[in-house]
């Protein structure tokens, strides 16, 4: 995950010592020690604006616990939507069969096939593959994505047979889990509120999304039902829940980021017609799009301002994936320009908006050699980029500093969220437990 990718004193381990550096030929040191002044009030100024004290993250904490509060109260009462799954059971370990699943979330999509056994034999056999969507697809119409998808998943079933058997006369389940934004109907239908990560697919908004894959799935000549629609957190939450029985929580930090919990029927004003057996149903947040408070910077704005939904999910754009490649990139850049990080000029290539992406920042910050050099490998390979050492050590601080804050503010998150869970315990304390043992201190 991009948020434990690494931490800033390993990072800082592979910077070379002071002996190091008189070793080094006069003309290099006088290029390094140019770099530094020029560059060092622009990281400075970086540095101090994505500073996330306690202070900070007591307020994102408790904003998030009253944003939650908010979204249980009323439709619209809050930025996040605090969406009722209708899923009011999890596993239990004594499942058996056959099950399908399909993940549609991100970049990717991947269908999975599971054999139960129940409690003496847990997972028998498992199979799954991973598709990349097309770019193209991503910006294209509702129908063209989800007959790709159907396609996939056609060629996939095809493939079944070994371990795996379907008791006769029983259809094949498919779960769905879909990682976007829905407004749940039942278990097993739910009316896509509008797209993120992304997509901009045309013709989905305002429609039943299992309907949708039922259609292309029908179109295909795939006999196959969906039998629950989830978020990427609910499903993720129900699969630990399935090993563990005292998970409560579930954390998705991949190309985007959402949360959800179990929460008491009791504390959830805007429930209306719908009865647990448990007393119990799991909220999925959608904490993407929570805002109140966050430490922010000009590259921050000006990259909201040129993405596909400016001003919205702006925790997201944080925190996540599929954007901290970008802000970094945009502040070397800046570096690049005002402050001559890479010499006279700054490299056409990385001008490109998203060249830089995150799992390149995870692999620099990996290099604890003490001349960088595969931070100047990926530098050259992905941007066009010719560095010195000086340069490489600050473009590492620069991840070190956009990938702490956004690990330091997931952390806060949940710690709002334990809040939120268990309001009688005084927030001190909460926060001395669990966010000092369990949340931002993990970064």
């Amino acid at each position: 995950m991009i948020v434990a990718a690494t931490s800033s004193p390993a990072v800082g381990s592979s910077y070379l010592s002071r002996s190091s550096r008189r070793s080094i030929m006069p003309r290099f040191r006088m290029a390094l020690r140019s770099n530094l002044v020029s560059v060092t009030p622009l990281l400075s100024k970086l540095q101090l604006e994505c500073a996330t004290p306690l202070p900070v993250l007591r307020h994102v904490a408790d904003a998030m616990a009253a944003e939650m509060r908010a979204g249980l109260a009323l439709d619209g009462g809050s930025d996040l939507k605090m969406i009722l799954s209708y899923v009011d059971s999890l596993p239990t370990g004594n499942e058996k069969g056959l099950f399908y699943a399909l993940d549609l979330g991100g970049t990717n999509f991947r269908v999975l096939r599971v054999q139960l056994g129940g409690k003496e034999e847990r997972v028998m056999a498992t199979e799954f593959e991973q598709v990349s969507i097309p770019r193209e697809l991503m910006l294209g119409t509702s129908e063209e994505l989800f007959d790709f998808i159907a396609s996939g998943l056609e060629k996939f079933a095809q493939k079944e047979g070994g371990k795996f058997h379907l008791p006769p006369g029983r259809k094949r389940e498919i779960g769905f889990t879909f990682s976007f934004p829905v407004k749940q109907t039942s278990i097993e239908s739910g009316i896509l509120i509008k797209w993120t990560k992304g997509f901009t697919v045309s013709g989905t908004a305002g429609r039943d999304v299992v309907g949708c894959l039922n259609e292309a799935m029908e179109r295909k000549g795939l006999d196959m039902r969906v039998s629950a629609l989830v978020n990427d957190t609910v499903g993720t939450l129900a699969g630990a829940r399935y090993w563990d029985d005292d998970v409560m929580v579930a954390v998705i930090l991949g190309t985007g980021t959402n949360a959800c919990y179990v929460e008491q029927t009791s504390a959830i004003p805007k429930l209306q017609g719908h009865v647990s057996p448990s007393g119990r149903t799991i909220i999925n947040t959608e904490w993407g799009a929570f805002s109140n408070g966050l430490p922010s910077t000009v590259f921050d704005e000006d990259m909201d301002a040129a993405s596909i939904n400016p001003g919205e999910q702006i925790f997201e754009k944080t925190i996540s994936g599929m954007y901290l490649g970008e802000i970094v990139r945009r502040v070397i850049v800046a570096m690049s320009e005002e402050g001559g990080l890479f010499g006279k000029s700054t490299p056409e290539k990385l001008s490109m908006p998203f060249v830089l992406r995150t799992p390149d920042i995870c692999a620099m910050q990996q290099d604890f050699s003490n001349d960088l050099q595969a931070v100047g490998s990926i530098l050259y390979d992905i941007a066009g980029v010719e560095s010195n050492l000086s340069a490489r050590k600050t473009v590492i601080d620069v991840c070190d500093t956009i990938v702490k804050r956004g690990g330091r503010l997931a952390g806060a998150g949940i710690v709002g969220i334990l809040q939120k869970m268990d309001e009688g315990l005084k927030r001190s304390n909460l926060w001395e437990e669990n966010c000092g043992g369990y949340g931002w201190r993990l970064v």
